[in-house]
């Protein structure tokens, strides 16, 4: 569930990439909660 979150998410910030920089703050604000996804997904991992 949190893997494909995370997936969804950078492919929106990599769709903000390639379109203009109007939505430049709200992409960024999507890879960062992609990471942080990504992150807690890694911590559960190592936990089971």
């Amino acid at each position: 569930m949190l893997e494909s979150i995370a997936v969804i998410l950078l492919l929106l910030w990599l769709l903000g990439l390639a379109t203009s920089s109007i939505l430049g703050g709200f992409i960024h604000v999507l890879l960062v909660i992609a990471i942080v996804v990504i992150l807690i997904r890694i911590i559960q991992g190592r936990r089971v």
